[in-house]
């Protein structure tokens, strides 16, 4: 990489939401979505490389295109997930907060985290962040904005 994209590339890290946003507008000639700043990040990033060396091959953009519309993919409940949107009895849901990794497992009748149960997962986050959660978004089952 030249010494002014991996320049471009550091900085990104280290530059507030509004000059995100700012660079957003610059690179994509649009606002940019409500996503939060790790996807901003990450995204120009990607437009940083994708402009100054070039983009996807067409070969790679069909098959990616191919497995967007691939049935199994557009399956509203997948094999590893329940009818209401969780994911299926023993999965494990991990999430790191603050330096410490928590664990919960999803019972049939609600959700395990250090040897207790719960109806949902929001009591959980809330206990682990001290804050009100949507528990869906916190674990990253969900991301906001997005359809219920």
């Amino acid at each position: 990489m030249t010494n002014n994209v991996m320049q471009r590339l550091a900085a990104l890290p280290k530059m507030t939401t509004p000059q995100l946003k700012a660079l957003w507008k610059d690179l994509f000639d649009k606002d940019p979505p409500g996503y939060d700043r790790r996807f901003m990040v990450k995204r120009l990033a990607f437009r940083i490389q994708e402009l100054a060396y070039g983009g996807h091959s067409e070969e790679t953009k069909a098959q990616l295109k191919a497995l967007a519309e691939d049935d199994q993919l557009q399956s509203r409940h997948p094999a590893n997930q329940r009818a209401d949107g969780m994911p299926a009895v023993g999965a494990r849901l991990i999430r790191e907060w603050r330096g410490v990794t928590h664990q919960v497992v999803v019972m049939e009748e609600g959700f395990s985290w250090q040897g207790r149960t719960f109806k949902s997962l929001s009591p959980i986050a809330r206990e682990i962040t001290g804050t009100r959660w949507s528990g869906p978004r916190f674990f990253g089952l969900k991301t906001a904005g997005a359809p219920k």
